[in-house]
């Protein structure tokens, strides 16, 4: 079952990859701390909103220790279009001092590490590790890749670990950081949410969602 569930995922892959081509990570940022903060914001917020609020962000704030020593409130107001502003301008500020202190002024590159960041879970960390430093942990989990790894199948669950622990068993390792690009592409192109449109996707011949919704001629 593993197996075939395996073959399955590669004709994903390879679908997908045919029809988007090379997808790089959506965020904007030039070093990784910066990736980290943008993705600390993407909670809850799509990434043309965090590239927006980080336009003019990583202006203002350019050193790792400009951050660390943020005044909180003026923080907030940067970052306050981008939604939970308060929360979200604490952890960055407090993972920047931990950063500094903790790790010599580098964003570590080891999961362990990364997850004990105020605001970083399995998913920020899997995406720092990936496009900073292409290292592949694991495979990040949003809310795209939890909808549509349960559409395709490859999984029963929605809690985003235990998706990302049954992903990671049949999505071969160099793909790791591109699946989810992949499925995050798809996921707002074509397979939306509130209107997925199956005729139109590429895996509609494969996939179990599609096939019940797609007529046959």
């Amino acid at each position: 079952m593993e197996k075939d569930k395996k073959k399955y995922v590669l004709k994903i892959i390879k679908i997908l990859k045919e029809t988007f081509g090379y997808i790089k990570c959506p965020l904007k940022f030039s070093n990784p701390f910066e990736l980290l903060v943008a993705v600390i914001l993407s909670a809850q917020c799509t990434d043309e909103r965090v590239n927006k609020v980080t336009e003019n962000l990583f202006k203002k704030y350019k050193k790792l220790q400009d951050y660390a020593d943020a005044d909180i409130y003026e923080f907030e107001n940067y970052i306050r279009s981008a939604g939970f502003f308060r929360n979200k301008a604490k952890n960055i500020i407090k993972s920047a001092q931990m950063v500094l202190n903790l790790y010599d002024g580098k964003v570590p590159q080891t999961m362990e590490e990364l997850v004990k960041l105020p605001g970083v879970a399995r998913k920020t960390a899997n995406v720092v590790l990936g496009h900073a430093f292409c290292k592949a942990e694991g495979i990040a989990v949003d809310t795209h890749v939890i909808r549509i790894a349960n559409l395709l199948k490859l999984t029963k669950y929605e809690n985003p670990v235990k998706i990302e622990k049954d992903l990671m068993t049949i999505v071969p390792k160099q793909y790791w950081t591109n699946f989810s690009l992949l499925i995050q592409t798809l996921g707002r192109k074509v397979c939306k949410a509130r209107n997925p449109n199956h005729a139109a996707c590429p895996l509609n011949k494969i996939c179990p969602s599609a096939k019940k919704s797609v007529p046959t001629a």
